[in-house]
């Protein structure tokens, strides 16, 4: 894996209306995310967080007519954070990306898959994140980067950093999935899409999943992989402060299963995570798991 690791925080909250999201970057922080790497003999540079603007009248106008909350806003962001994430490939470094919600995925992904010609991506959350203005039921964008990313949905959103589609439909494993619209169960079955929900991780056990989706990415043959995971991946009896909880999720000694095989087959190359609100968390729990569940996938292990 790669030793020189770049930190980029998105305090963006604009994808979804519930308050909060845009602290995550700095919870993470200071639950020791630097310390807890920096032990690994990682190589960090910390380039703080961008900055994210603040939602105007005309937003609130696109966003009644297109069902797309704070359109303008959300896509300034990913295009800032697009631009960030490209220069830190071009380094040689690994880019982790603290989030926020997770419209930025948008952003990070067109900033990493241009240096990829077959870029494959691990979806770890509770949300498969696959509509559009069209299909959604709230007009939240942080339920619609993977749609964007595969060319589906508003321009403004499929077209950042000036290229589309980001990703193949055959290229993505979502793992965790036990929230999906139905416009995102028509998606999912009419692009192929690979899901493992939490009826395939209940009975065939993380780990088997976790093989099964790395060995699916090797048919494949893609040259990267990259991480997107969602806290609310996790039950949120166990991680209480994210922006979307859904009951029956992962427990936490299962993630980090996951993470230790992601680090353990040497195939990740980029990293996000995302949706850690520390207005709803318990003593910074939420985030303090994700710089655990950090900590295991770039090497460290519990035992």
């Amino acid at each position: 894996m790669n030793r020189k690791l770049s930190i980029i925080g998105v305090p963006m909250d604009l994808g979804q209306n519930r308050r909060g999201v845009d602290m995550g970057p700095s919870a993470i922080r200071y639950a020791g995310v630097i310390e807890r790497l920096e032990q690994l003999k990682y190589d960090i540079e910390d380039l703080g967080d961008l900055v994210i603007s603040k939602p105007s009248e005309e937003t609130e106008e696109t966003s009644e007519k297109e069902n797309l909350r704070n359109l303008k806003e959300v896509r300034e962001g990913n295009v800032a954070l697009a631009q960030k994430v490209d220069d830190i490939v071009q380094e040689g470094r690994f880019p982790l990306v603290l989030g926020g919600d997770h419209s930025i995925a948008m952003g990070t992904l067109a900033g990493i898959s241009k240096h990829y010609g077959n870029l494959g991506v691990i979806w770890y959350d509770a949300h498969t994140d696959l509509n559009s203005g069209e299909t959604s039921p709230s007009g939240n964008i942080h339920g619609m980067p993977l749609a964007a990313s595969i060319g589906i949905g508003n321009e403004s959103l499929t077209d950042i950093h000036g290229y589309q589609p980001k990703l193949k439909p055959e290229n993505i494993v979502v793992i965790g999935a036990r929230s999906v619209d139905e416009g995102e169960r028509e998606l999912i079955r009419e692009k192929g899409i690979k899901v493992f929900s939490m009826h395939e991780v209940d009975r065939l056990g993380m780990s088997q999943v976790m093989q099964d989706a790395l060995d699916y990415l090797e048919t494949r043959k893609v040259d990267g992989v990259h991480l997107s995971l969602d806290l609310d991946s996790l039950d949120p009896e166990e991680a209480p402060g994210v922006g979307t909880p859904v009951m029956g999720g992962f427990s936490y000694r299962e993630s980090h299963l996951a993470m230790e095989m992601l680090h353990d087959s040497e195939r990740i190359t980029s990293a996000e995570f995302v949706e850690v609100n520390p207005i709803l968390d318990e003593k910074n729990k939420t985030a303090s798991m994700a710089v655990g569940l950090m900590g295991s996938m770039l090497g460290e292990k519990l035992t």
